[in-house]
């Protein structure tokens, strides 16, 4: 294989791995929207140094305006496929993929039209407003059984009203949209306990060292291997979910082949479930940290669609886009891309660009353009699960607030930190209620 892309000592580094970065994230992104659309840089995760792995460690084009982030998700020139950037004799000398991890390969989040059509459009009906619509009781009953569970555990330590404790993450914003997709899909309760173990495993995939990387690999065979036999049982005996009906789709004549299958379950699991987490951690965490808007949220319940929305734009649950390549050059908000160039478009930074948002550092549930925002990305491969994040966003605030009148932070606000990630999620959040 050809030599990787050397890295310009010049060059802007970011390293999201580290503490710092973290806590001024904001403030960096603000800096250098300030300077310029786009930037070409490095980015790093904790040390500064180590392998080029995905995005990581290799010369980028960041894109940090709003605008330059909405030109660059929707021109047709830019390809989410890193195949279109190589020339033939590189694409020769790829390593074959693994093959737990070819599904990964051919995905929706990786395919561009027309094979991201087909894929898409056999899952899109299952994800419409008017279909997710219909899920709001469910959801809703199963965040109050968790929250009943909740009382339940402080109770039983002995603890009352406003001094009871949870965790958040674990006791309620992971369970819940895992509980929903799980049921979505078709995922027997005795199994949702691996399923969530193998779907973390396969967001960390990227990330991994190399000494952690077989562990993921046989993580991922043991996942394919169960889901197989899912697919096999749904075959065989068709239930009302979405495997069920995915594993007999068929659109123009098109069907899901067993890869194209597995890639989709294991998207429809991550994506089901991880931003909606980040949704309402990062929700509760802004509402509580900005008491002046958990006021008017608990005077006027009607603004909960537009603090889902606030969330969305304010501490969105993923920092940037997965990386896009430039086929040819193209001009986004006044900075030249050239061809083959790697594109990471920071959702993050275009959501408080001052050109955009008034105010932008501000979280104000009564922001008329809130829904604006570009959390989910924009064009062809917008987030499918969107209505979903929403709808399961706007039941958690209803429930929390409902049940949990006292709610406060556990612990200082200073002692709550952001993981280390693409994403923007918190490490964990104490509460009292």
């Amino acid at each position: 294989m050809t030599d990787t892309p050397t890295m310009p000592t010049d060059m802007l580094t970011l390293d999201i791995g580290s503490p710092e970065f973290r806590k001024d994230a904001f403030e960096r992104y603000k800096e250098l929207n300030a300077k310029c659309p786009a930037h070409r840089a490095v980015i790093t995760n904790g040390s500064g140094e180590g392998e080029q792995q995905g995005f990581f460690n290799r010369p980028v084009v960041l894109l940090t305006s709003y605008d330059a982030v909405n030109a660059g998700l929707l021109d047709p020139t830019v390809s989410v496929d890193f195949h279109k950037i190589m020339p033939p004799e590189m694409l020769e000398q790829l390593p074959p993929t693994a093959e737990e991890f070819r599904p990964l390969s051919r995905s929706v989040l990786t395919l561009d039209p027309p094979d991201h059509t087909r894929l898409r459009k056999l899952v899109q009906k299952s994800f419409t407003a008017g279909e997710i619509e219909k899920l709001r009781p469910r959801i809703r009953k199963i965040a109050d059984d968790l929250l009943d569970a909740a009382i339940a555990a402080a109770e039983a330590r002995g603890e009352s009203a406003p001094n009871r404790r949870m965790e958040l993450i674990s006791q309620f914003a992971f369970p819940l949209p895992m509980t929903v997709i799980s049921e979505m899909l078709g995922v027997p309760a005795a199994d949702r306990e691996n399923v969530r173990l193998w779907s973390e495993n396969l967001l960390s995939a990227q990330r991994a060292t190399p000494e952690q990387q077989e562990a993921i690999a046989q993580n991922i065979r043991d996942f394919i291997a169960y889901l197989k036999g899912l697919f096999d049982a749904k075959r065989a005996n068709p239930q009302d979910d979405m495997i069920s009906q995915l594993v007999q789709a068929e659109e123009d004549g098109d069907r899901l082949d067993e890869d194209e299958l597995l890639s989709m379950v294991f998207i429809l699991i991550v994506a089901g479930h991880i931003t909606t987490v980040n949704l309402i951690t990062n929700g509760v965490y802004a509402l509580l940290t900005n008491p002046e808007q958990l006021a008017k949220l608990k005077a006027d319940p009607n603004l909960v669609k537009n603090t889902v929305e606030e969330t969305l734009r304010y501490y969105g649950p993923a920092e940037t886009t997965t990386p896009r390549y430039a086929t040819a050059q193209v001009e986004l908000d006044g900075f030249t891309v050239m061809p083959g160039e790697t594109m990471i478009a920071v959702l993050a930074a275009a959501d408080r660009d001052p050109s955009r948002f008034s105010n932008p550092d501000a979280f104000d549930i009564t922001r008329e353009d809130a829904h604006r925002h570009v959390a989910f990305g924009k064009g062809l491969h917008v987030c499918l699960g969107a209505p979903l994040a929403r709808l399961e966003g706007q039941v958690a605030f209803e429930a929390i607030l409902d049940r949990m009148p006292d709610l406060a932070l556990g612990v200082p606000a200073d002692e709550i930190t952001w993981q280390a990630s693409f994403l923007r999620s918190l490490t964990a959040l104490p509460l009292k209620f």
